[in-house]
Formats: C-alpha cells, structure tokens, sequence
C-alpha cells in the first residue's frame, strides 16, 4: 500500500493549516497572558518582577505577527500554486 506523494500545493496546504492553528492558540496565549497581567501588575512591579512579563508579552506578540506574515506568504504561494482550469472538450480556439 503506497501513499500518493503529496504535491507542492498539498504541503503548502498543510503547513498553512498547521500555522493557522498556531496563530490561533498564540492570540489566546497573548489574551490570557494580557489578562493575568493586569491583574498582577502592581504586584509584580513591587517585586520587581514587571519586566520579565512584559518582554514575554513582546515576544508573544512578534510571534503572532511573524505568524501572520507567514500565512499571508503561503497563502499567496497556494494560490500561485493552484492548477490552472482544464479548457472543456471541444472547444475551438
């Protein structure tokens, strides 16, 4: 039993699925994280512990917009990948 090989368009197309649902969990990571922020804020700068969470905060986000880009690249590729419509038999040209 052998699996057909997957085309260019298939890999795109999975790799864009898989970083779709990356850019899903990563906004609410960045949401969860945005809400446990504001409720430990001035907690955690009397503890000098505020930087730390912002720059996870930074970085969680420049995540989700590398992720974005990414897709909106792959997209662009599925469709230039995309085959191009079979003229119907019996036309004339």
């Amino acid at each position: 039993m052998s699996a057909d090989p997957k085309t260019p368009l298939d890999q795109v197309n999975a790799a864009l699925n898989q970083l779709k649902e990356m850019r899903h969990y990563s906004k609410n990571y960045v949401e969860q994280l945005t809400a446990q922020w504001l409720l430990f804020d001035s907690e955690l700068k009397k503890l000098k512990q505020a930087q730390n969470i912002e720059e996870l905060m930074m970085r969680q986000g420049e995540l989700y917009d590398a992720l974005e880009k990414e897709i909106s690249e792959l997209e662009e590729l599925a469709v230039a990948l995309q085959p191009a419509p079979e003229e119907p038999m019996g036309t004339v040209h």
